[in-house]
């Protein structure tokens, strides 16, 4: 685990800058303390996530998936394969999830738009558990403060204002995924894991985990596999594929998995992640400060918007 770092964000800002600079440039994945969310809070919505997981299938099926573009509501176990995100097949992933998109949204165009789809299509939220959706909103807005905050700090170690990515993110098309691996009940299938190898393909994501058993894993360059660190309260942060874009992959968007738990362990995980995405129109090109005559831009220029969509439908069963 050392190679990946712990940073207390309580320290000064330069300090932790240069320390995501380094995190990033290596291994793209670190944790955080001093974060300013409640291990209490975090607790509380791993509570609700189990309450919700552990309805009848034919009740949390109330509020499935319906399309497959559409990251939202339930998505049952064995109905998303990550791992076709690296361009590989394997048997689908050994989880279930419960996500949902933007909460603060507007009635103007740009919200309504078709481009605007399906970045802003409605949420689903159960009748059950009650304290489920204000546990879900609660996270929503603490994970977006902390978020914005690492990207202030990136920006500082990319040699940019702390503010450049505010513009891009205003109106930002995160997701909040609840998940749950199941305790073991049954050998897994050859090459199966609780979710696939893959990359995220957004800007930052957030991880708040319930345990170490069966839990994230991150592939070094010289290949080996290490364990996320874990602690109450702990929250790993790791750049995905739009963030090493941008980068002009100066930082790095790292294979990662989430392994399985030993059998006979009985262990569940409940896993709060928050991936947070830009505007969908902002322009994905990569930072003047990541480009010159010797190292010119490895990407043509898109939108967020185009990127996500090209890619994501990609991981539905």
């Amino acid at each position: 685990m050392a190679d990946i770092p712990i940073i207390d964000l309580s320290r000064p800002d330069g300090e932790c800058a240069a320390a995501i600079g380094a995190a990033c440039a290596r291994i793209g994945f670190y944790a955080v303390t001093g974060h300013g969310i409640p291990a209490a809070q975090i607790d509380a919505l791993h509570a609700a996530a189990r309450t919700f997981f552990d309805l009848p299938a034919a009740e949390k099926c109330r509020v499935a998936r319906p399309r497959p573009e559409q990251n939202r509501g339930y998505i049952g176990r064995g109905d998303e394969t990550l791992a076709r995100l690296a361009g590989q097949t394997t048997p689908p992933d050994d989880k279930e999830v419960f996500t949902i998109g933007p909460i603060d949204t507007g009635t103007d165009a740009y919200f309504t738009r078709p481009e605007a789809y399906p970045h802003f299509a409605p949420n689903l939220w159960p009748e059950r558990p009650a304290v489920l959706r204000p546990a879900m909103e609660a996270y929503w807005h603490a994970a977006t403060a902390l978020a914005r905050r690492l990207l202030r700090l990136s920006a500082i170690a990319l040699d940019l204002a702390p503010s450049h990515f505010d513009a891009s993110t205003r109106r930002h098309i995160s997701m909040l995924r609840l998940i749950d691996y199941p305790a073991p009940d049954r050998a897994p299938a050859p090459g199966q894991l609780r979710a696939g190898e893959h990359t995220d393909l957004n800007m930052l994501t957030l991880v708040a985990g319930s345990t170490d058993i069966g839990g994230i894993e991150v592939r070094r360059r010289d290949g080996a596999w290490i364990p996320v660190p874990h602690a109450p309260g702990l929250i790993a942060v790791n750049i995905g594929d739009v963030l090493m874009r941008w980068t002009n992959d100066r930082w790095v968007s790292t294979p990662h998995r989430v392994a399985n738990a030993p059998p006979g362990s009985g262990v569940r995980r409940q896993s709060a992640a928050f991936f947070f995405q830009a505007e969908y129109d902002a322009e994905l090109a990569c930072l003047p400060s990541c480009i010159s005559a010797e190292n010119p831009a490895r990407y043509a220029a898109t939108t967020i918007g185009a990127y996500r969509a090209a890619r994501f439908a990609k991981t539905a069963g």
